[in-house]
């Protein structure tokens, strides 16, 4: 067995120092060792995309990322989403558009939203669906998970507009 080895990595804003082994991915070390288990474990292939987390803004499988790859990055999960107690609009969308069924992709399929709507691939429900492709719904809530990617997208650009940039 390996040695654990020290490492930081700055999970939603805060630096946490977690002793892990070299082997250990990066969805484990934050199931496991942050205690943050909003990130699912599907395939563990990165096949299904329940483990999608941001890492420096980039949509990653954590299942498929050493967690030592994250070492003095920031690393956003779905716990780090809500801000203030606000929840974010993708997160918002979801609940008023029932773009979930049993719930388990469903932190995942939010993180790649997310990142379908930072990168600017929210113009089209094809484009939509083309972005989301690596996220697998087994309840099939995709209708609706598509609506609420585009009223997130048309909420983010308007508060962007709103303030200006």
């Amino acid at each position: 067995m390996a040695q654990p080895r020290s490492i930081t990595l700055t999970i939603n804003g805060t630096p946490r120092q977690l002793s892990v082994d070299s082997r250990t991915t990066l969805l484990d070390a934050l199931r496991e060792h942050a205690g943050l288990t909003g990130s699912k474990k599907g395939c563990d292939q990165g096949q299904c995309g329940a483990c999608t987390v941001h890492v420096d803004g980039q949509r990653v499988l954590s299942c498929l990322t050493l967690a030592a790859q994250a070492e003095g990055r920031e690393v956003k999960t779905i716990e780090g989403l809500a801000q203030n107690g606000t929840l974010h609009a993708v997160q918002a969308a979801f609940l008023e558009h029932d773009a979930f069924q049993c719930g388990y992709c469903t932190p995942g399929q939010i993180m790649s939203a997310v990142a379908c709507i930072d990168e600017g691939h929210a113009r089209s429900d094809d484009e939509i669906r083309e972005f989301m492709s690596g996220n697998l719904c087994r309840c099939g809530a995709y209708t609706n998970i598509v609506k609420a990617v585009k009223e997130a997208a048309a909420r983010l650009n308007t508060e962007a507009y709103d303030a200006g940039i």
